[in-house]
């Protein structure tokens, strides 16, 4: 006997019903979560943070110059790279599942809002270490970079719904560059602080720790901005067997079991669109190297160049600023060329940049200088373009969940990057310039998967549609 089918579920109060077109305000919000996080990157991976816990664990190292991590033994120098490992691979569980809560439940604003403040107060955490603490700050490095992730998961979920195929370059283009002039700004008071703490009265590692935590409290003051302006859009989730959830009215038990639910129909409906899938494959190799040399260059110049603090800081904040253009005219190259073709241009800049790495003069802050500078110009690019492509390769409705998965190897999060970088240290005693060698691989098969990807038949198998330039 035929049955009617139920009627759809009703969206949660304060969500439209479908995907009305973004306001400029909307999108401007949107915009203020990269600038809320980035600082994250700058200040606490890309210059502080691996420097300061390295140093931790050497000054506690025992006689034989190793440090027990919970009974394992390691050389001080791989516990920073351990430590990105590990967050990342908590993520690899973590963050598509994060992506099918958001749209299992339609709250993709109030869950980024949860997870962007608990990654907030766990940076601020990074202010009570100190000592021989240095597992404690690996924790809540852990911790804070598994969150910040979730929180992009979701973050990078709304882009759809901001922008339409054709403008997503730029939309995406415009937060990466905020986002970096939002980094730079408050890098360049902890160059301040930094450069002259003992004018504030303050130890060096005190006032390292002091900018750390207020990038937590940046973290935390400018999410402000995306929550109170940004509008879930209910879509309704497909769930084999099970008519669409009900956001308002799930409980947490079935909120969790139907996301996993989902989560595992998700990775199977990859089998049907197999170019997304490679897309994703090209995009982990090539955005693990990225990671790490992003997450280990200060780390590099430390260990490997012999160069100060300052020179460190001093160069990851010219590649803020310089990065900030690179972004917009990265973007602007993709529209003229298509997007495929300028991501490769720019997977070719950075495995020079690698390559040529450990050929650098011990002490030179110039030539230090001059390859960050080619990192700035290809850095906010890559990763703007490569976030765009992959929103054209997701079926309608389960950006959320997609997003979790591309995530997986995105800001701050190099797990495949960060493993061999660190076995290679462990084994070497901890040379950087032999280490870092490890790194062009990730860029050259990155590079050669995304070559043979077709993008405009990935785009068109997803149900979307083909923009002009890709």
């Amino acid at each position: 006997m035929a049955t009617t089918p139920p009627p759809p579920a009703s969206p949660p109060p304060g969500a439209a019903p479908g995907p009305p077109s973004a306001t400029g305000r909307e999108r401007r919000a949107w915009y203020f979560y990269d600038w809320a996080n980035s600082v994250f990157f700058t200040s606490v991976i890309s210059v502080f943070f691996g420097p300061y816990l390295t140093t931790l664990a050497q000054n506690a190292a025992g006689p034989g110059g190793r440090i027990s991590v919970l009974g394992w033994m390691i050389d001080p120098t791989a516990l920073y790279p351990y430590a990105t490992s590990l967050s990342v691979l908590l993520q690899l569980v973590a963050l598509p599942a994060v992506g099918a809560i958001a749209d299992y439940t339609g709250r993709k604003r109030e869950l980024m809002g949860v997870l962007a403040y608990i990654g907030a107060f766990a940076t601020m955490g990074l202010y009570f270490v100190d000592g021989t603490e240095y597992l404690l700050g690996a924790g809540l490095f852990v911790l804070a970079n598994l969150v910040l992730g979730a929180s992009v998961v979701v973050y990078n979920s709304f882009l759809p719904d901001l922008a339409a195929p054709d403008e997503r370059d730029t939309v995406s283009s415009r937060g990466w560059a905020l986002g970096y002039l939002g980094g730079a700004l408050l890098l360049s008071l902890h160059l301040v602080l930094y450069l002259f703490h003992g004018a504030f009265g303050l130890e060096q590692g005190h006032a390292v720790r002091i900018a750390m935590a207020s990038a937590g409290v940046w973290w935390a003051v400018f999410t402000l901005i995306p929550l109170t302006r940004l509008r879930n859009r209910y879509r309704g989730s497909v769930l084999t067997g099970t008519r669409p959830a009900e956001p308002g009215r799930a409980t947490t038990s079935r909120m969790v079991t139907g996301s996993f639910v989902q989560l595992w129909h998700t990775v199977r409906s990859l089998r049907a669109y197999p170019r997304t899938l490679l897309f994703l494959v090209a995009y982990i190799l090539f955005n693990d190297g990225i990671q790490t040399v992003i997450a280990f260059a200060a780390t590099f110049a430390d260990q490997a160049l012999g160069l100060g603090q300052e020179v460190q800081i001093g160069a990851i904040l010219m590649v803020q600023f310089v990065a900030f253009g690179g972004a917009l005219a990265v973007g602007a190259i993709g529209r003229r060329l298509g997007t495929k073709r300028t991501i490769l241009g720019s997977l070719v800049v950075w495995t020079a940049v690698v390559a040529v790495a450990p050929l650098l003069s011990e002490g030179s802050a110039v030539q230090f200088f001059i390859l960050a500078f080619f990192i700035a110009i290809v850095l906010g690019g890559t990763q703007a373009l490569s976030r765009s492509l992959f929103s054209h390769l997701v079926p309608a409705g389960k950006e959320a969940e997609y997003f979790g998965l591309y995530e997986i190897s995105d800001k701050g999060s190099a797990f495949l990057g960060s493993l061999a970088l660190g076995v290679a240290l462990d084994a070497t005693g901890g040379d950087y310039r032999l280490a870092i060698l490890s790194l062009v691989v990730f860029f050259v098969l990155g590079f050669a998967v995304l070559a043979s990807l077709g993008v405009s038949r990935g785009i068109r198998d997803a149900g979307n549609t083909v923009p002009d330039a890709v």
